[in-house]
């Protein structure tokens, strides 16, 4: 687990709000970024009959039902339907069983009165360097009690793709252990999708709920799509994948879904990196508020993408809000902390997350390239060769939506590279010190894992950079 790094120093910044800034640490990755249960043990229960006689909510399952008292007195209950109930006590397997022990234990845990149907499952915890063997230990077990996933459910980046195997050297073992990593999830019946932009393969529709890990994606479901979603754990949303449901609390209620802090932006930004750096001083001082950005116009959809990403890494930010986009607040704002930033007040976030020097290789796409990243980065290499290494990292998904590009950018020497990233990869093993991104996530997380340092630079400034000669 990283370590969080230290807050902004709030004054440099200019709050005009009534309250005190709900400053929060840095969620730690992607495992543990929001509390959740894992399973063993029945939750504490109060049977009280028929749940259709006691109102209780109901998704269109068969049945009756029951409530389950919450873990402290006075807390509300959660309710089950019949099917659920069964599931719950084992009849329709152990998998399942195991499965809805932690949702309940999660929705007991955040006061949900019921459990709610989604639509998809996206689940992290898919690159054997950050997750282990505990998690192939945990995956075997689900896999021997039958468990399977009952709607759609993608993965997230493993720790290699078939070339980077040779060129990381990597010892046998860890290929195995890797490849079975994979393998178990596609045995629970989750697609190989190996990508932290699931939605570019399956788009979710405004309105669907969905159960999520993998923090970028989370908000751009929320932010950019409309869907609703909460920030899960791994193990919560495979328990989601697998029942098919997740409990209603978050960012499931529409009260949970209106802006807690509004943002003037007093500058237009230069390029997506002053952009990205904006979402991340954002996410530190908004905690897990949802933030109302004003002064933004005309984003594109790879620059939203990687501005929510940005916020999520800075912070716990689950959705975000844009003047004068969608989702937009239901009704008049309320009285909300309100915050000016200038160009000046991202200094901070990058004397913090950036490193000067000549970098050994670039790297671009995290979160996972776009094909419009994909069409835009073969423009800017047009009639050039890379001098250093350039990785650009996607989704097999964007990657075959644009072979033109892709035969340009490998001429040009980058190296397309799927199913993986610098991020979660062991790209330590290459020798390298100083890695030039445009990603203010990746300049986060790449210091911790992998004990190299970061530059940050524009998309503009990587292809630049990965041009160019080294002095040394």
């Amino acid at each position: 687990m990283l370590p969080p790094r230290e807050g902004l120093d709030r004054g440099q910044l200019r709050p005009t709000g009534p309250r005190e800034a709900r400053a929060g640490p840095p969620g730690p990755g992607e495992r543990g970024s929001r509390p959740n249960s894992g399973g063993g043990g029945h939750p504490s229960r109060d049977t009280h009959g028929g749940g259709r006689g006691r109102g209780g909510p109901q998704d269109g399952l068969a049945g009756g039902g029951r409530w389950l008292r919450g873990p402290r007195e006075g807390d509300r209950a959660l309710y089950l339907s019949r099917e659920e109930e069964r599931a719950l006590d084992g009849e329709l397997g152990p998998g399942l069983q195991l499965a809805m022990r932690i949702l309940v234990k999660l929705g007991d845990l955040f006061g949900a009165e019921r459990l709610l149907p989604i639509r998809s499952a996206h689940v992290s915890g898919v690159s054997y360097k950050t997750v282990g063997d505990v998690a192939i230990g945990f995956l075997e077990e689900l896999v021997e009690m039958g468990a399977r996933a009952s709607v759609p459910a993608t993965t997230n980046p493993c720790g290699f793709d078939e070339r980077l195997k040779a060129i990381l050297d990597l010892p046998d073992e860890v290929v195995a252990a890797q490849e079975r990593l994979v393998d178990l999830y596609s045995k629970l019946g989750l697609l190989r999708t190996l990508t932290c932009v699931p939605y570019y393969q399956l788009r979710p529709e405004e309105g669907s709920h969905l159960a999520w890990a993998e923090s970028s994606a989370v908000v751009y479901a929320n932010s950019v799509l409309g869907a609703l979603t909460n920030r899960e754990g791994s193990p919560s949303a495979l328990a989601a994948a697998i029942a098919g449901r997740t409990p209603d609390y978050g960012l499931h209620r529409p009260e949970n879904r209106e802006p807690g802090l509004l943002v003037d932006v007093l500058f237009n930004p230069r390029d997506e990196l002053e952009l990205w750096a904006l979402g991340f001083l954002v996410g530190q001082v908004a905690g897990d508020a949802v933030p109302l950005l004003r002064g933004l116009r005309g984003l594109p959809d790879w620059e939203l993408k990687g501005l929510g990403a940005s916020m999520a890494s800075g912070g716990m930010t689950a959705m975000f809000m844009l003047e004068g986009g969608r989702p937009r607040p239901r009704g008049p704002l309320r009285e909300l902390e309100k915050l000016q930033v200038g160009r000046e007040d991202l200094s901070d976030v990058m004397d913090k997350l950036s490193s000067p020097g000549e970098p050994d290789m670039v790297f671009v796409g995290c979160p996972h390239c776009s094909r419009e990243e994909l069409e835009l980065i073969a423009r800017l290499l047009k009639g050039r060769r890379t001098e250093r290494p350039l990785w650009v990292c996607t989704s097999r998904h964007v990657r075959a939506s644009c072979p033109e590009a892709v035969r340009a950018l490998e001429a040009s020497g980058a190296l397309v590279v799927v199913d993986t990233c610098v991020v979660v990869s062991w790209v330590e093993r290459l020798g390298v010190d100083l890695v030039a991104t445009n990603s203010p996530k990746a300049a986060y997380y790449l210091p911790g894992l992998s004990g190299v340092q970061v530059r940050l630079a524009s998309l503009r400034e990587c292809v630049e950079l990965a041009c160019s000669r080294s002095s040394r």
